[in-house]
Order: C-alpha cells, then structure tokens, then sequence
C-alpha cells in the first residue's frame, strides 16, 4: 500500500507541474534572459538630457491639443453675442373678445386667439453707454378688436408684424458727466427719453400707459434724438424731439419713391423730410421731482403736421384744426411702504390741449386717469390693477366717454404669468350709446 500511494502522489505532482512548465515555456525565454543579460551594455541609459527631451516633446503635444480647443472655441464664439451684450425675452398668448352695443358697429365679436414674441438685445461697449434693439413679430390684425384705438381696446402686447420679425425699436443711449442722458436713434418714442416716470400703473390696454396715453404722452417710433438730467435729490428735467420721417407723409403732401413731398404754388416739390415743416414732430419738454414713494411732473408737448397717435382719445378730438396743438400733462403717484395691504399705489393724469385753427367751441380738449395696483395680495408677486378715467374729449362733445379696465395677474412660476382682464367703456367714442365690454385671458412667458 505504501508503493502504491507514493506512485499516486507522484502522478498527482507530474499532472500540476506539467501546465506551469507549459505556461512558463510560452511566457518566458531562459536563453534570451541570460543573453539580455550579457548584453548590458547596449541597455539605453538615462540621464537629465533624455528627460528633458521626454517633457519638450510631451509640452509640444499638450501645446497642440490646447490650441487645437482654442481654436475650436473661436469657431463657436464666432456664432455668439460679445460679452457686453445680453437678450431678453417674452411671448404672449392672447384670447380674447369684445361686444359693441351699438347695432350699426360691423366690427366682430368673435373670439380670437394672437400671440406676440419679443426679444430685447443690449449691447454696451464702454460700460455706461448702451445700444438697444428690440426685435418683435406677432399676429394681431389691424381689424380686430385688439388693434382698435377709437374704442380704447388696444391692447398693449398688440403687435401686426404678421409674423415676421421686424426691428420693433433701435437707439443708442450714453452718459454726459455725472447726471445727464443723451439718446438718439432711427426707431424710438418719445417716452424712452423722459426724465421722470409720469405713471406706475401696468396697464392691460394701451390707452392706460403713461398715466393716460393720450394728447400729451402719446408717442410714435420713428427717427428721434434726447437729453434728460438728473439731479442726485431726485430733480429732474427733460427734453426730446420725435419726428415721423421714415413713417408716413404729412398732410398735404404725397409720397413718392424718395419719400414725402409737398407741391408748392409754383408746381414745384420740397422734401418732407427730417425736421422739415411738412413732417409729423413731437417737442416734448418735462420737469419732474421723484421721491421712493411718491413722483410729480409736469410736461409740455408741441405736435405738428397732423400728429395724431394716441390711444386715448375719442373720434372727434380736436375737430377742425389745422393739425399742430400744444398739450399740457400733469401726473402724479404714490405707493406705500409695505405690499400686501389693502392700500394700493396710485397714480393719476390730468391733460389739457389747445389746438391751433380749431372754432372757439371745439379748440380745447381734456382727459383725466387713476390707476391703482395692490401687490402681493394672495401670493407673492401677484397683481391687481384698476384704471378709470375720461379720455381725450373735445369741449363741444354732447357727452362724456368713460373707460375702464380691471384685472388680477399671478405667477404658476417665475417665468410664466397669466392675467385674466376685463375692459370697457360708455360712450367711448364721444357718440351716446358706443358702449363696450371686452374680455381678455393673457398668458406671458419670459425667458
């Protein structure tokens, strides 16, 4: 027994040692170990040269691959805005209808759906300088009641580019010393270049802006130039010139290829052009004096040629003129310390206009507004506003138009606002019985 299982150890030994003897065969060679060893001495040697050599080349390639990314992020800044300009943006969904009271009004009262899409670009290029454009399209269509002036249902997100982008406003703004402003641009209003904030009311339609958009702070894009100072305790004074060169002809003139012209008595032509006789200028001059909680201002506006942009208005003002009017604007507001109280901010406007040309009964008009906005009231950042007020009335009209809106807007998120409105009037055109009541659900989403 002892022969046999010595005889089976050993078998057992053979079948381990015969794989690693095979494995060993395969990854090593005695022979050329032994030669490698004889051979030291052609073995490479290594000294502080080949290191430095070693590094040079491994610089040279990290130096390739760096300027290989740069060159990659040249190409992409190249698509991009500089550094000094940063955009904005909104997009609104309007849904919304009107009724008119009076039978013979053809306008409709359907329900209709438009959106509007803006983007706003600054650009500075010294740090305190800064060039503004503001792109925008939109679908609103100028028979619609979302476009309609003469009944104060002009929305202010209205846009009629029909959808197609269009350079909406462009300027370029820039200090003088420490307190004063200089702006001037090929599409600007005139309002951009006040001195003093005449309202804080946000409206819902256009007629509202401004403490009541009418003969006074009633503006249009086009060319225009200004200059505003401000004091550090809160003075303010400003002036500003608008003019509708690039806009449309004046009355009296015809337009051709090269622009608007007028026909002289000797049958000869003279370019309406900028800040010529025959076009549309608004000179508006304003003194203000801004506190934190409370503003006053004073504005005096020379309109010629026929200027007649306003929202807030009736169809027979100033009837009869010979279309240049002076217009005088007073406005105010207060708000208190706190939100989210029952007391709201207030603002209120108060215009009157004398028009060049008109009858004694018919060369005065006035229009009055109060808005107010309550902040913060079931959630933070949501809003309540109501306007009322008289729009722009000639003094020989029978009767007296009133306006009105009243809206609650609030925040899903920051990004998004939605704002159900509700807005009308009686009498709104200056004829008894154009009465109307228009509802609006505005969805707003800022990026």
């Amino acid at each position: 027994m002892k022969l046999f299982q010595k005889m089976l150890v050993a078998s057992t030994a053979v079948g381990l040692i015969s794989p690693l003897a095979a494995q060993a065969s395969d990854t090593m060679n005695l022979e050329e170990m032994s030669n490698y060893s004889r051979s030291s001495s052609k073995v490479q040697r290594f000294d502080n040269k080949t290191f430095a050599n070693e590094i040079s080349e491994d610089l040279a390639i990290l130096k390739g691959r760096v300027d290989g990314l740069e060159a990659q992020q040249n190409e992409f800044e190249a698509g991009a805005f500089s550094e000094t300009t940063t955009m904005d943006g909104k997009a609104i969904f309007t849904l919304g209808a009107m009724d008119y009271s009076l039978a013979s009004e053809t306008k409709s009262e359907a329900a209709k759906a438009f959106y509007t899409y803006t983007m706003n670009l600054n650009t500075s290029f010294t740090g305190d300088d800064n060039l503004y454009v503001r792109i925008k399209t939109g679908n609103h269509s100028k028979s619609d009641f979302s476009y309609d002036k003469t009944y104060g249902s002009y929305l202010s997100s209205t846009n009629t580019n029909g959808d197609a982008l269009k350079v909406d406003k462009i300027w370029y703004q820039f200090p003088v010393g420490d307190n004063n402003t200089v702006w001037v641009g090929p599409r600007i209003e005139n309002y951009y270049m006040h001195g003093t904030t005449p309202s804080l009311y946000k409206p819902v339609t256009k007629q509202f802006t401004l403490g009541g958009n009418g003969e006074a702070y009633g503006a249009s894009t086009d060319t225009g130039a200004g200059w505003a100072f401000k004091a550090d305790n809160g003075f303010a004074i400003s002036s500003n010139i608008g003019t509708k060169s690039n806009s449309s002809c004046a009355t009296g003139t015809i337009s051709l290829q090269d622009g608007c012209v007028k026909k002289t008595s000797s049958n000869s032509y003279e370019n309406s052009g900028l800040l010529t006789n025959e076009t549309k200028t608004s000179w508006a001059t304003q003194v203000g004096y801004t506190q934190p909680n409370y503003s006053v201002s004073a504005l005096v506006n020379i309109k010629t040629n026929g200027w007649s942009d306003t929202y807030y208005h009736t169809a027979d003002h100033g009837k009869g003129g010979n279309g240049n009017f002076t217009s005088v604007g007073l406005r105010g507001w207060w708000r208190p310390d706190n939100a989210g109280t029952a007391t709201p901010s207030i603002s209120v406007g108060f215009d009157t206009t004398e028009y060049d040309g008109a009858p004694s009964s018919g060369s005065n008009s006035t229009a009055y507004f109060v808005g107010m906005n309550w902040t913060d009231m079931f959630q933070a950042d949501d809003k309540i506003g109501l306007a009322f007020g008289q729009p722009t009335t000639n003094e020989a009209e029978s009767v007296d138009p009133f306006a009105y809106e009243l809206y609650y807007s609030f925040k899903p998120n920051d990004s998004v606002t939605v704002t159900p409105a509700v807005f009308g009037g009686t009498d709104r055109t200056g004829t008894a019985g154009a009465d109307i009541f228009g509802a609006v659900l505005e969805t707003t989403f800022k990026f």
